[in-house]
């Protein structure tokens, strides 16, 4: 087989393994506009998350400098000032995740099933400084927290199918939620 024939055909094989991909549009001389659509996929995805941020910190604030510093808290409890850009990078990074997975099609096997786990962390997410801030209960907040950390779990779990990098960022996020659901048992049991 002549150098031109084996080049021209590895091209054929390196081309049919490329499903659809950027790469394949440009070898095939197509112009690709994905650029502009991740983009806007990137700046909505960071949006939806900080929003999920934003709405717990409706709750967090009215109740933190008064019911939030007057109750018993273990040792472990970090500063006031860490919560915020801890929060902040956590929802960063969620956002980053959030896009990995949206850039794939949703045809693409598991997209489907890891935004709905996505969207359900997100939610619980959301769901608990209502119940620790807003209901003031740390005793609902606690058994939330739990739920959280299982579906943060399982996100993480389908995430990975679609994108590792994907999944392997909600990691720092997992561990906090664990250290956080620790703190929730102690200020619960503290204040009980």
């Amino acid at each position: 087989m002549s150098r031109t024939k084996l080049f021209s055909h590895s091209l054929q094989v390196v081309e049919k393994s490329m499903i659809d991909t950027p790469q394949r549009r440009i070898l095939k001389g197509e112009r690709s506009d994905m650029k502009e659509k991740d983009i806007f996929k990137l700046i909505v995805s960071l949006i939806v998350c900080q929003l999920a941020g934003f709405v717990g910190s409706l709750f967090i604030t009215p109740s933190f400098p008064a019911w939030y510093a007057s109750i018993a808290k273990p040792s472990l409890t970090p500063p006031n000032w860490v919560f915020s850009p801890v929060w902040i990078s956590l929802f960063v990074l969620m956002g980053i995740s959030l896009f990995l997975v949206w850039q794939k099609t949703l045809h693409y096997p598991g997209v489907k099933t890891a935004m709905l786990w996505f969207g359900v962390h997100l939610a619980l997410n959301m769901f608990w400084p209502i119940l620790f801030f807003g209901l003031k209960s740390p005793f609902f907040a606690f058994i939330e927290i739990v739920l959280l950390l299982a579906a943060i779990f399982l996100t993480i779990i389908k995430l990975l199918k679609v994108s590792r990098l994907a999944g392997v960022l909600l990691i720092p996020y997992f561990f906090w939620v664990c250290f956080a659901a620790a703190l929730n048992y102690a200020i619960w049991n503290l204040n009980a």
